[in-house]
């Protein structure tokens, strides 16, 4: 069925959007946002987020403010590919924690003519790029970045503060791990570890 309707989806104009950030920066409020309205413009979507990403629930997407919409855990990126059929829009919130084959996967979707909405951390906690997302924003049509605002100043934020200790990259955590710093705040949170 996949491939049957992708030549009608090719006459259609797909493009990238990527909205990224710190933590607790309004990214999945965001994205539900977008999707709430492409469903308002009867268009029709699919939502996906990592199997891994459990903190809220296990099926749906939800922001830090409660506001929800299902969506389709995956394990690999390349298994969105089986959900496509007659789509108009993909929604995808925590892409930081996708495989490497992302970019190339959302560069096929928009190539089909489908508008692919993207949103996850740009940074580590380390401050580094962080997973597929860099990438993806290089190719994007539209980038937004969203900011918190920093737990110590009070000056906008950008950068995701780990505050409890561990060394491994991927620590799903909330407020109880993870505060929002500006750039100087951060610069001096990580001098002082």
């Amino acid at each position: 069925m996949f491939l049957e309707n992708t030549a009608n989806l090719s006459q259609r104009r797909g493009w990238i959007e990527v909205i990224c950030g710190s933590m607790f920066s309004g990214k999945t409020e965001e994205l539900i946002r977008r999707i709430n309205r492409a469903r308002i413009a009867k268009q029709r979507v699919e939502i996906f987020k990592p199997a891994i990403d459990k903190r809220y629930d296990d099926v749906n997407v939800v922001s830090h403010n409660a506001s929800s919409i299902q969506s389709i855990p995956l394990n690999t990126s390349s298994q969105l590919l089986m959900y496509i059929d007659n789509t108009d829009v993909v929604g995808i919130d925590e892409a930081q924690f996708f495989d490497a084959e992302l970019p190339d996967v959302c560069n096929r979707l928009a190539g089909m003519g489908i508008r692919v909405i993207v949103a996850g951390l740009d940074m580590d906690y380390l401050g580094n790029p962080f997973g597929p997302i860099p990438s993806i924003m290089s190719t994007a049509e539209y980038v937004t970045k969203v900011h918190a605002i920093c737990m110590r100043c009070g000056d906008l934020a950008h950068y995701s503060h780990r505050t409890i200790s561990s060394d491994k990259l991927v620590v799903l955590g909330e407020k109880e791990s993870y505060e929002p710093l500006c750039r100087k705040c951060f610069t001096e949170a990580r001098a002082s570890k």
